[in-house]
């Protein structure tokens, strides 16, 4: 259950090596967080995940977990579930794909719908049913900005967003009422460090596992560049307030609203 602060003390984290994942955890383990697992593909990066969150103060668990076998996750996800509540679940894994290949190679195309949205349409059922089924908790989706409207340059990521964005707050419709909160976090373009990239005057690439690839954008015309240690910093706040739509940076908000105006022949000139 979550503590008097309204803080979570266990947490799993769909994506164990997302950076925006591990960050949110960091947080949430400073918040009084003690258990966490990492579902993820087994590899030396989530046993190194999960020794950095054991190094502060957490009772850490990994479990192997495939986005791609949604026939395993229902008993996958189900186990961890039996071992006692879990407060709150972070969905962040996710693939950014490569636009200009993913076009020439349908089957890639599909990958990256398939982990984006089937994948974790399937984890997000089985962990709302879950949820619910305890009678509490909370279920965090990293969507993306780039599902808002469709761009030349990532439509295929951002479709498999779009449909996820819109799954999500079907969900909380729909578990509205039942002591389930689900919140979706729509972050811009994310980056390790943003502002040491502003300093070198490059570009970024997309947040592996979460956010979104708006790496064609260069970084001193766009307010849509984040971080993940921000984007973990706004997801404890949006538990906080329990907030439903969680945009990073906040002014997303605003920009997307005019955006989604804008005449498309317009739209395919301008460099967002």
């Amino acid at each position: 259950m979550k503590d008097a602060f309204g803080a979570p003390q266990s947490l799993l984290v769909l994506g164990g090596t997302s950076e925006i994942g591990l960050a949110t955890a960091r947080r949430l383990i400073a918040h009084r967080t003690r258990t966490v697992w990492l579902a993820g593909r087994p590899s030396p990066a989530l046993d190194a995940a999960a020794d950095d969150l054991r190094g502060r103060g957490a009772y850490v668990q990994t479990v192997a977990f495939d986005a791609l076998d949604t026939a395993s996750h229902e008993t996958v996800l189900g186990k961890i579930f039996t071992e006692g509540d879990i407060d709150m679940v972070l969905l962040a894994f996710g693939i950014p794909g490569d636009q200009e290949r993913d076009e020439e190679e349908p089957l890639a195309a599909v990958r990256v719908a398939q982990t984006n949205y089937t994948g974790a349409v399937s984890a997000g059922l089985v962990c709302a049913g879950a949820l619910q089924a305890q009678g509490h908790g909370s279920l965090v989706v990293l969507s993306s900005v780039a599902g808002e409207r469709a761009r030349r340059a990532d439509f295929i990521y951002g479709s498999s967003k779009a449909g996820l964005d819109v799954f999500t707050q079907g969900l909380g419709d729909a578990l509205h009422g039942t002591g389930v909160h689900v919140m979706v976090v729509r972050p811009g373009l994310v980056v390790p460090n943003a502002a040491a990239v502003r300093a070198a005057g490059g570009r970024g690439a997309g947040e592996r596992g979460a956010g979104g690839p708006l790496a064609t954008i260069p970084f001193t015309r766009t307010p849509l560049v984040t971080t993940p240690g921000a984007v973990a910093d706004a997801i404890v706040t949006g538990l906080r307030r329990r907030s439903e739509t969680v945009w990073v940076p906040g002014a997303l908000r605003a920009v997307m609203s005019a955006l989604r105006h804008v005449p498309r022949p317009l739209f395919r000139r301008m460099p967002v």
